[in-house]
């Protein structure tokens, strides 16, 4: 099946592939090499450097990848519709679905202000208005700023990513703890 670029499927497909693992791999070490990332992806060096003849080109690739796979996994999570907490906790999980672009997006300050560069973030906008929804209705604390939420709800997915990403925490557990951590720090309090 060809793409609409004209790329065949094992094109496309082989693409991904490196796109994928160069975020896997520069999240967790950012001088790692071509070689590195070809091995990863499970592909020759050389066909690495076909698809990206060099390294600029394939982290400005992997950037732009992986800024598209947390945009559609934030459509995929509503977090416009339904009760703050629960379109809260699949924002989460959304975020932590996309665990290793979040780490090399936001693990590298030179590519997050290359990300901040770009102008206006739907995303970001998306997110600071959950967070006054859940402000206004009373199950998010009042008392401090959406921008510090936001803040704190970024600090604990990425540390959801790099436990996954390391090994000690389970992909499937993960979105647990770190909704019951964030709730249990910016929840509103309730005196006895």
């Amino acid at each position: 099946m060809a793409s609409t670029t004209g790329e065949t499927g094992a094109r496309v497909r082989t693409r991904g592939a490196i796109l994928s693992a160069a975020a896997s791999v520069l999240s967790r070490r950012r001088d790692a090499t071509l070689a590195d990332i070809a091995a990863a992806a499970d592909v020759g060096r050389s066909t690495l450097q076909r698809y990206f003849p060099d390294r600029e080109e394939l982290v400005s690739a992997v950037v732009e990848d992986c800024l598209r796979r947390l945009d559609d996994s934030l459509k995929e999570a509503r977090i416009d519709e339904g009760p703050p907490l629960d379109a809260l906790r699949r924002l989460v999980a959304a975020m932590l679905d996309v665990g290793d672009q979040v780490l090399f997006l936001y693990g590298d300050p030179r590519i997050s202000e290359a990300v901040a560069a770009r102008g206006a973030d739907p995303a970001a906008e998306e997110i600071g208005r959950l967070i006054r929804r859940g402000q206004a209705e009373g199950v998010l604390d009042p008392e401090v700023s959406s921008d510090w939420i936001e803040h704190v709800l970024w600090a604990h997915v990425s540390a959801g990513c790099t436990a996954v990403s390391g090994g000690k925490l389970p992909r499937h557990g993960a979105s647990t703890w770190v909704i019951r951590t964030l709730e249990n720090g910016i929840g509103t309090r309730t005196t006895p």
